[in-house]
């Protein structure tokens, strides 16, 4: 049985950065950026008027009377220059006019034909966006990064149309066990629902991969071998259950029947101790338990950082960050334990009452794993602790 940690090295030496593919901008939600992206164009590419208004020189004192000489908006610009004493009315957006050092709102202006009076106390400030206040040509949006909904709108207006992604990684999920049926059916007075592939194949795809639920495979090498099969193709192949020693835990010898080479097996880790992982001809090969909770809780800690590794995100763990106690907590054992627990304000954590690992709706109710090292001693409520946020 090897620690947490060394488990986790194993699993990103088996992990294969996938290559890249250049799609349109509109495809690129959710990817991940391989290479940077350099703005052609200063933006905004002109001065601009920050505010509806009145562009005009500097100088005119409150109360003072102007002449609108024109109109500017955004798309269309004023073809001339203000002079003293001119005005030209201008909207949000719209190139600033030449000879115009400020726009005053039209809130602080009183508008009579062609002439405007400004107002006794105007608005002190310029209201206008100096060229490449955003950005410059020539800045860049560094890569590898996830693509979020911010970052499409500053690549677009970057002009950017199309760019360099990682492939997204195929996983295939294999529930294996006599037990299961899938949900809608009938089950047999001895059979369960199975659920953790559904959870699995979420958590793939909120970190971009494609993922697809191979049918449940049953107890027997025939069914197994078949269910493999199906997994042909894939980045990552996911089973869930089966891979402990047991009579009828047939995962392990079939996979290695089938060419699969393990790394380990059994991982001092609460939940998830019958955890394996190796290669399977092109994929690798990643056994959860069966347990709901520790099928689920093993896929945050190894299949998620294993995508992101493979998109070019690097090998890292999760991201744990520092919470303080709300309740006692008795010492940790020999197996690194992630506890289910809840945030509370002020950042404080608490364990929630039964850390079962086949309670699916205490999972549910938990939004952080509280991390306890390998034989942690007793804490008391108030000390800090360390969490990962799910």
């Amino acid at each position: 049985m090897i620690s947490f940690e060394q488990a986790l090295t194993e699993v990103f030496s088996l992990t294969q950065t996938l290559p890249e593919e250049e799609v349109d901008l509109a495809q690129a939600a959710g990817r991940v950026l391989r290479k940077p992206v350099m703005a052609d164009r200063d933006q905004p590419p002109f001065p601009s008027a920050a505010m509806d208004g009145y562009a005009l020189a500097e100088g005119p004192a409150p109360g003072a009377r102007l002449t609108v000489i024109g109109t500017a908006a955004a798309g269309h610009s004023f073809d001339g220059r203000i002079a003293a004493g001119e005005a030209v009315r201008i909207f949000t957006g719209a190139p600033v006019p030449e000879g115009a050092d400020r726009v005053v709102i039209q809130e602080d202006v009183t508008r009579e034909g062609d002439e405007i009076t400004l107002n006794e106390v105007p608005d002190a400030g310029r209201h206008i966006r100096s060229r490449g206040l955003d950005f410059r040509a020539g800045d860049r949006v560094s890569a590898p990064r996830r693509l979020c909904p911010p970052d499409l709108a500053l690549l677009a207006s970057m002009n950017c149309a199309r760019v360099s992604v990682s492939h997204r990684p195929e996983v295939a999920i294999m529930a294996t066990g006599d037990e299961l049926v899938m949900p809608g059916e009938t089950p047999k007075p001895d059979q369960i629902i199975a659920s953790n592939a559904f959870a699995l194949k979420a958590m793939a795809e909120a970190e971009g991969a494609t993922a697809r639920m191979l049918p449940i495979a049953m107890d027997s090498e025939e069914s197994l071998r078949a269910v493999f099969g199906l997994a042909e193709g894939a980045d990552i192949i996911v089973t869930i259950g089966g891979a402990s020693v047991g009579d009828h835990d047939l995962v392990g010898p079939v996979s290695e029947a089938l060419g699969a080479s393990r790394a380990f097996y059994k991982v001092a880790l609460r939940p998830g101790k019958p955890l394996m992982a190796g290669r399977m001809g092109k994929a690798m090969l990643l056994g959860l338990p069966g347990n709901p909770v520790s099928s689920i809780v093993c896929g945050h800690l190894f299949l998620r950082p294993v995508l992101r590794a493979m998109q070019g995100l690097g090998a890292y763990p999760l991201p744990s960050k520092p919470a303080t106690l709300a309740t006692d907590l008795a010492a940790n054992g020999p197996r690194m334990h992630f506890v289910r627990a809840t945030l509370g304000p002020d950042r404080t954590i608490a364990p929630l009452p039964d850390q079962d690992s086949a309670l699916l709706s205490v999972l549910c109710a938990a939004d952080a794993l509280l991390v306890r090292p390998v034989n942690d001693p007793a804490r008391s409520a108030g000390e800090e602790v360390r969490y990962i946020a799910l």
